[in-house]
């Protein structure tokens, strides 16, 4: 047994206030930023149904790019759920705050901090994470407030009954609207009807940021895309090789273009170049 999972092993053990207190021991420097964001983040929900794997360590891989805002509140979240975690960040040439927070944060154990030299997009920063990922699974998590770390083990589940190779957390499979913007609910609906028509797939979201997999199953493709193409780049490519895909609802709180939103419509039309160019080959 690794040295790694033995230690994750004992600190799944502590109990929750040592846990908390762990985890504001590594974040210490910015303490003032986090302590009113673990509580209601260690009782999120991790099932003991019968048949699910325990013996695993969960990669979650943060791109980030200018979130001085959200990013310590994003990684106090992803520490505190009740889960085997190791923490990759990539910092994409951050100008605003975000690179120096980060590096008060590259020494804490459990925690990965990648620091791009130019600013290159969410599919290099992914590329470069997945690359330093050790865990069973490995999933995406934005650095902004969009998506709610809590859902991960729901998530996490028909991995862990091996149900699936992929799962992705869908925005539109609930009953309520979640995203106010009608033209984003347009252009995401005419993305993953394309993707569909080409992989064969039933999705209902394939651009979300919640992507998971096995280590193995996002070790077996190439990325190529730079910026926001890598979503439908990941999912023909997966669809073409036969992985089973299952989507799970989510939570999600849509941000705009002034909170900070990046992508734009050139990344529409890339995408559309990619759902057709990955389509049929690699």
């Amino acid at each position: 047994m690794s040295a790694r999972r033995l230690k994750n092993q004992k600190a799944s053990s502590l109990s929750n206030d040592e846990q908390l207190n762990s985890i504001l021991c590594q974040l210490t420097d910015c303490q003032d930023l986090i302590e009113n964001e673990l509580q209601s983040y260690v009782s999120a929900d991790v099932s003991s149904g019968e048949g699910l794997r325990i013996d695993y360590v969960l990669s979650v891989v943060i791109p980030v790019f200018n979130e001085a805002s959200t990013i310590i509140q994003v990684i106090t979240r992803v520490a505190a759920l009740p889960l085997d975690t190791e923490i990759v960040v990539v910092d994409d040439c951050s100008t605003d705050g975000t690179r120096e927070l980060l590096q008060r944060l590259a020494s804490s154990p459990g925690v990965h901090v990648i620091f791009q030299e130019e600013n290159q997009g969410k599919g290099a920063a992914l590329r470069r994470g997945f690359e330093k990922c050790s865990g069973d699974f490995v999933v995406v998590q934005d650095a902004d407030l969009e998506y709610d770390p809590r859902d991960i083990p729901r998530l996490l589940e028909p991995l862990l009954r091996g149900d699936a190779d992929v799962v992705y957390g869908s925005r539109f499979l609930g009953p309520k609207i979640q995203d106010d913007s009608l033209v984003h609910r347009m252009g995401n609906a005419l993305l993953t009807g394309a993707s569909n028509m080409l992989s064969g797939l039933k999705l209902t979201d394939m651009e979300t940021c919640y992507k998971l997999f096995t280590l193995d199953v996002i070790e077996s493709i190439r990325i190529e895309q730079d910026r926001f193409g890598i979503e439908p780049e990941i999912t023909a490519k997966l669809a073409r090789r036969g992985f089973r895909f299952i989507e799970v609802p989510i939570t999600y709180n849509s941000r705009g273009y002034d909170e900070g939103k990046k992508i734009g419509i050139k990344d529409l039309f890339n995408a559309i170049y990619c759902i057709g160019r990955y389509g049929v080959s690699d």
